[in-house]
This record gives structure tokens, C-alpha cells and sequence, in this order.
């Protein structure tokens, strides 16, 4: 009889809890700019195709926190928070904070030229102009020498060192370093084997070592060769109305990681953000260099510069020339393949915007515009 009397009251007791856990959840009412960000990036994804992974914080608190669609078509996993998404052009940021890292410890300056580092370019009056300071501004003149187009089979497994070694050979610069901007990818290849010569191990584990280890990114990994096989999200594009695998494997450059090989989560790059915010890797000093606008006396382009240590600053090249929101805006994006990421700063208010996306996003750049309007529309960048 006691028997059935205990067994009649654990029942009692998980039907009471269950009753507690839904009237909880029933009771948790979206505030106003959470609906308005439900209601933005809801329909821009369906449950059985690929989408992404959006986390927005103030401080400590998350405020939103939204997953959408599918890792891989194949097995129907679906995204999570936790999900790893190749990060593309944000893996620079990560290379650049080596590069400091290194500084601060007096094994290089961001002021050497690159003959320092490289002795085997053919014309060694462009590696004695060129600093590391332009390869980090993106100013450097270098081009882009890269027959990626011509030669895709090369380029689906050429590492840091097989792409950087075209702009070794050029006999002319496109612009006197620092006077003008000119994105450039092998720029952070060529990076890359700085870290790795002043380190003496691969960049790689530097990076895991200094960076991911002190900011707690304990399932973040780094493009090595073919690596990350498993365990992290596939990316696709639209091909006739067919979403069709484009990453590792289909898209040439893919190897050379000094650029974009860093893979994350949004919950571990919000790891990073604080790891930079509390100094973890880099002191303050350096910080502050790193994200304010590095300026060049013989500056000559069109616009103003507005690019630091790897970071872009400033909300006008994201938004455009008309957007006046009155706060400092510290981002990068990222495109490789089929994936998509922004990562979104803005220390002043404390507020942190990252979304993942292992699909092209129609209207990206408006999409994260409206994200931040919503935000001011809700006094949190007053």
C-alpha cells in the first residue's frame, strides 16, 4: 500500500511541475522589440531550409536570442545557438589581435615593413615601403595577383602560403600604401605567416592558444588543410530554386584560413566580444588602437578612412552615407561560400549584435540596418 501511496504521489508531483513549467512559459511575455526583431527575421526563413543562428545583447542580458532552419540538409540537424558556422572575413579580426598580441609581447611591430618578414619578394622596394600596419588597414596598394578564376582546382586547397605568394611577384604597387583603401583577402594570408614566423608554431594554435583558450571558445576551431570536416553547419546557395552545398570543397580559397577560417557560434563570439571588452589578450591601450580609425598623412582617397586594426568603424560604409545614429559602431561582416555573418559592436552602450547564417540573406545590409534602427527606435542608443 505504501508502495502505490509513493508512486501515486510522484505522479502528483511531475503533473504539478509540468503545470508550473507551462503556466511560466505561457506567462513569458515578448517585450515590444522583441516581437518587432521576431516579426523582421521570422519570415525571411522556413524550418526545412538552410538559415541562422541571431543573438542580441545589452550588457550581460541577452535580450534576443533566435534560431532558423536547418545545419544540414542531409541529416535535418537543426541550427541552434550552438550550432558552428564558418565566420568568413570576421576570421581577420582574430589575426589581426594575433598580430597585437605579438606586438605587445616586442616580437614584431605593426610598424615593420614587410622585408622584415619576407625575403623573397622580387621587387624589394615594394616589401621595404609596405607595413604591417596596411596589410592590417587594408591600405597596403598590394594586388591581388591571384588567378583564382583560371586556376579553381589550385585554389580549392591552397593554403595561407600558396595564395599569398602571388602578390610576392608584383612589380607594382596599385597605390602608395596607406594613401588609399583596397580590400584584400591574401593581405591576412600574408598575416597569417607572420604569426606563424614570429611565433614559431601554426597560426592556428596560436590563435586557439591566446585567443580562444582565454575567452572560453572551447567549440570554436580554425580551417586547417580540410579540417573542420564534421560537426560544424554546411552552407548552400539557390540554384534554380535548389538550395545546392557551397563550402569547403566547392569554393576555391576556401583553405586559405588567414582570411576567413575561423568557425564559431553565436554564444562563443559573444564570448570573444567580451574577452576584447575585458581585455583578456590585448590590454587597453591596444584595444583602443585596434577600433579607432587609423589615419595616414598621405590619405588620398575619395572618402575619409574608416577602418582600424581589422575593424570597420563607423556606421555610414554599412548603412550608408545618409545614416546619422550618433554612436560609435565597431563591425565586421563576413561572406565565404554560402555562409553569411555580422558581428556588431557598440561598447558605448553595451550593446552586442552577432547573426550566423549558413545561407545568403536577401537585403543583408538592411536587414542588420533595421536591427539597429529598431534599437533606436527603442531609446537604447539615447
Amino acid at each position: 500500500m505504501a508502495k502505490f501511496n509513493h508512486f501515486d504521489s510522484m505522479k502528483k508531483f511531475i503533473l504539478l511541475s509540468a503545470i508550473v513549467i507551462f503556466v511560466s512559459c505561457s506567462n513569458h511575455a515578448q517585450t515590444p522589440l522583441e516581437s518587432k526583431l521576431e516579426a523582421l527575421f521570422q519570415d525571411k526563413f522556413s524550418p526545412d531550409e538552410p538559415g541562422g543562428s541571431i543573438l542580441l545583447k545589452k550588457g550581460e542580458e541577452i535580450i534576443f536570442l533566435r534560431n532558423y532552419g536547418l545545419a544540414d540538409l542531409q541529416t535535418k540537424e537543426r541550427i541552434t545557438e550552438n550550432t558552428i558556422f564558418n565566420t568568413g572575413s570576421i576570421s581577420k579580426t582574430f589575426v589581426s589581435n594575433g598580430i597585437l598580441i605579438l606586438q605587445e609581447e616586442a616580437k614584431l611591430s605593426v610598424e615593420d615593413r614587410l622585408s622584415k618578414h619576407f625575403n623573397d619578394f622580387e621587387n624589394e622596394q615594394i616589401a621595404k615601403k609596405v607595413k604591417i600596419k596596411h596589410l592590417l588597414s587594408h591600405s597596403s596598394g598590394l594586388p591581388d595577383l591571384r588567378k583564382v578564376r583560371q586556376n579553381p582546382k589550385f585554389y580549392l586547397t591552397a593554403k595561407d602560403a600558396e595564395n599569398f605568394e602571388p602578390l610576392k611577384k608584383t612589380g607594382k604597387l596599385n597605390f602608395e600604401p596607406g594613401s588609399k583603401f583596397q580590400y584584400s583577402n591574401p593581405a591576412y594570408n600574408g598575416l597569417a605567416l607572420i604569426i606563424e614566423q614570429t611565433s614559431s608554431q601554426k597560426w592556428q594554435d596560436f590563435i586557439k592558444e591566446r585567443i580562444f583558450k582565454p575567452a572560453g571558445m572551447v567549440n570554436s576551431t580554425i580551417t586547417d588543410g580540410p579540417h573542420p570536416k564534421s560537426g560544424v553547419a554546411h552552407a548552400y546557395v539557390l540554384d534554380n530554386n535548389k538550395y545546392i552545398e557551397n563550402d569547403y570543397g566547392e569554393v576555391p580559397t576556401f583553405a586559405a584560413s588567414g582570411n576567413g577560417g575561423i568557425w564559431s557560434s553565436v554564444l562563443e563570439l559573444a564570448k570573444y566580444e567580451k574577452a576584447i571588452q575585458e581585455n583578456l589578450f590585448i590590454n587597453e591601450e591596444t584595444n583602443k588602437e585596434a577600433r579607432t580609425v587609423l589615419s595616414f598623412d598621405n590619405w588620398s582617397d575619395q572618402g575619409p578612412p574608416f577602418i582600424g586594426y581589422s575593424w570597420f568603424i563607423g556606421e555610414k560604409n554599412l548603412f550608408g552615407p545618409d545614416s546619422n545614429l550618433g554612436v560609435n559602431i565597431i563591425y565586421h561582416t563576413g561572406s565565404q561560400g554560402g555562409f553569411r555573418a555580422i558581428f556588431l559592436t557598440i561598447p558605448e552602450k553595451e550593446i552586442f549584435f552577432v547573426a550566423l547564417f549558413n545561407r545568403p540573406v536577401e537585403g543583408f545590409n538592411n536587414l542588420v540596418k533595421k536591427t539597429i534602427n529598431l534599437l533606436h527606435e527603442n531609446d537604447w542608443l539615447d
